[in-house]
């Protein structure tokens, strides 16, 4: 608090004319110096004199220093020109001074009679205290400000164990100097009682006067088991009161089971969604993938890259990492190069290429398939729908008809949320592979085949998220297209660990939708990534409406009309009953656009999906012509 006082006492009080007149006054006192030195060290000189020369010499020094400005410059930044503007203004001072003792000797005035010696002793002297005691203030500066900078008040919410832990974990911290506060905690039992005569505080007291008052910098969470609606809630209030969050990480990251305080991070997006961690130990999982040759399509995509990771944890025979981008695919051959797996291959090929994929089955006769390569940009692909139909439907009919003839015990398809009642060509195609899996699972026993349904996953590539943190780096405006715009999120790895789950579920043909959590509106997530990064809104960094694109839906659905769900033994993936269609139509569409797209028009290619896919509706889409009856 002392150093705090003084930090702020300098900044408001040390002003030019300050520094100008502790200079004229340190020129003083060398020249009281000067005629201590020139008298061997004591004052034995007539003092009387003395005092009558002192004024002279403080109005010449205060009108050299007047002239040059030497006392405009900023003490805590000074440099090597202060310091030569210090030096020349000491200079012009002794010089008017032995002027002075000139005019005095000339015409015999006897009233500035100052030996040259110690004009030439005051002058040295002069310059070395001036200059010196710039530095020695900037240093006494340095030190204060660094010091109080390095305090940070905290409050620890959470007045259990892992609260405890964190206490001590930031009383042995060496970097920052933490002065600990208070806990908070959500017990009315614990509320005012003491912990190592640190107060426990109700959460309802942390308010604007609390946060000024006690200079509050930032709040630790350090409870294991918060309910992410209430740390969505905590987290809300405590960054609307400008105070900084963070959250100590689950205890098996610890360091030897030990929390160390650069452990404790800042709270990010991931934190916040408002649903629970989904953690996934089934030993089906482990049994249906040991030993066995599993082939991932799209490998080096956001969800593919996932699923091979989690993949080459297990007991593989072998794993096939087959993706078209190559810059990508070298990248995830590193990574898991790097963590010790050998037993994987990384192949660069296309799924719309046949040849390539009936080599790729033919050589390593894979168990099991997951097929994630797919377009899945909407904008992008409601300007062309003929390459979204090549990828999405014609090189999935491709990888499963071939997944049939080299009897593939398990094929598992990675679909999306906006296959359901789509609005979109992306949502469209991925809705028309669906029903080509289903039609080829009754059609045959050999291979089950299977399908995920999931809705947007955090840090995905061309995701809000990734685009929000670079609109922030480049200060602004977010874009979000609608203010009302919502969307369902999860992790990666949840999504791909549910992925996993499911492929060991049914006996085939069954679509599984993912338990999402709660919507989240994008504009709230928006002004909440701009509060995480240190700033706010829209002072800092404001938020742009840009209006839905094309295709977009303002919420996405997990279930079609007509459809429901089913429950299996995970409480987080349920079966949905999809409607039922007519499948010689789809067969016959599929391979209508198979043989004829080439010559197709992007409007003839979406009026063929729309005759099997009737819920499909195109919105704010060139397309909305062929809904018109």
């Amino acid at each position: 608090m002392l150093r705090s006082f003084l930090l702020k006492t300098l900044n408001k009080y040390a002003s030019r004319w300050l520094v100008l007149c502790i200079d004229v006054i340190l020129v003083c006192i060398s020249f009281l110096l000067a005629y201590t030195i020139r008298f061997n060290i004591s004052l034995d000189f007539n003092t009387d004199t003395f005092l009558i020369q002192i004024p002279v010499v403080a109005f010449v020094a205060f009108i050299s220093f007047l002239i040059v400005g030497s006392y405009k410059g900023i003490i805590r930044h000074t440099g090597t020109k202060d310091a030569f503007n210090v030096f020349l203004g000491v200079t012009i001072a002794s010089i008017s001074l032995g002027f002075l003792v000139a005019l005095n000797s000339l015409f015999k005035l006897n009233y500035f009679t100052v030996p040259n010696s110690i004009i030439v002793i005051h002058y040295l002297v002069s310059v070395f205290i001036l200059i010196i005691s710039r530095y020695v203030f900037k240093a006494f500066y340095d030190v204060i400000s660094t010091e109080v900078n390095t305090i940070k008040n905290v409050l620890i919410y959470g007045a259990g164990e892992a609260g405890i832990i964190t206490y001590g974990a930031l009383n042995r911290d060496k970097k920052y100097n933490y002065d600990i506060l208070g806990f908070i905690d959500d017990d009315p039992n614990k509320i005012n009682k003491k912990i190592d005569r640190i107060k426990i505080f109700s959460f309802d007291k942390i308010n604007k006067e609390f946060v000024q008052k006690n200079e509050l910098t930032e709040v630790i969470i350090s409870t294991q088991k918060i309910r992410p609606s209430r740390l969505l809630e905590i987290t809300d209030r405590l960054l609307a009161l400008e105070v900084e969050v963070k959250i100590v990480p689950p205890l098996v990251t610890w360091i030897d089971g030990d929390l160390q305080a650069n452990q404790i991070k800042q709270i990010n997006i991931d934190d916040l969604l408002g649903r629970d961690k989904i953690e996934i130990n089934n030993p089906i999982v482990k049994r249906d993938v040991d030993n066995k040759v599993v082939l991932v399509t799209g490998a080096a995509g956001s969800i593919g890259s996932e699923i091979s990771r989690q993949l080459s944890r297990y007991n593989l025979k072998h794993l096939i990492l087959l993706d078209q981008a190559e810059s990508a695919l070298y990248d995830l051959q590193q990574e898991l190069q790097l963590n010790g797996v050998l037993n994987f291959s990384a192949l660069v090929a296309d799924v719309r290429d046949k040849k390539r994929m009936r080599e790729v089955f033919k050589k390593y006769q894979p168990h099991n398939v997951f097929h994630a390569a797919a377009y899945k940009h909407v904008p992008l692909m409601e300007k062309s729908p003929y390459e979204a139909i090549k990828i999405n439907v014609l090189g999935t009919k491709k990888v499963a008809d071939l997944a049939v003839r080299y009897k593939v015990e398990r094929f598992v398809m990675i679909s999306t949320d906006k296959a359901v009642n789509p609005t979109n060509v992306m949502g469209a195609t991925k809705r028309v592979a669906e029903m080509y899996i289903s039609c080829l699972s009754k059609q045959q026993s050999d291979t089950k085949f299977t399908t995920t349904r999931f809705g947007n996953v955090l840090g995905s590539n061309g995701s809000v998220i990734p685009l929000f943190k670079k609109q922030i780096e480049k200060g602004g405006p977010l874009t979000v297209t609608h203010k009302d715009i919502t969307r369902y999120f999860m992790t990666i790895p949840e999504a791909c660990r549910l992925v996993l789950e499911a492929a060991t579920m049914g006996q085939g043909g069954e679509v599984y939708i993912f338990d999402m959590g709660k919507s989240v509106k994008i504009f709230d997530m928006a002004k909440r990534m701009i509060s995480l990064s240190g700033l706010t809104y829209p002072d800092d960094i404001d938020i742009q409406i840009t209006g839905l694109r094309p295709g977009e839906k303002l919420y996405e659905e997990l279930l079609a009309n007509g459809e429901n769900t089913v429950k299996t033994y995970h409480e987080k993936i349920m079966i949905a009953k999809t409607q039922s269609f007519h499948k010689e139509g789809v067969q016959h569409v599929i391979e209508n656009l198979q043989k004829h797209k080439n010559s197709l028009s992007n409007t003839e290619i979406v009026s063929l999906i729309k005759t099997i896919v009737p819920e499909y509706i195109s919105n704010n889409s060139e397309f909305e012509k062929l809904d018109i009856n």
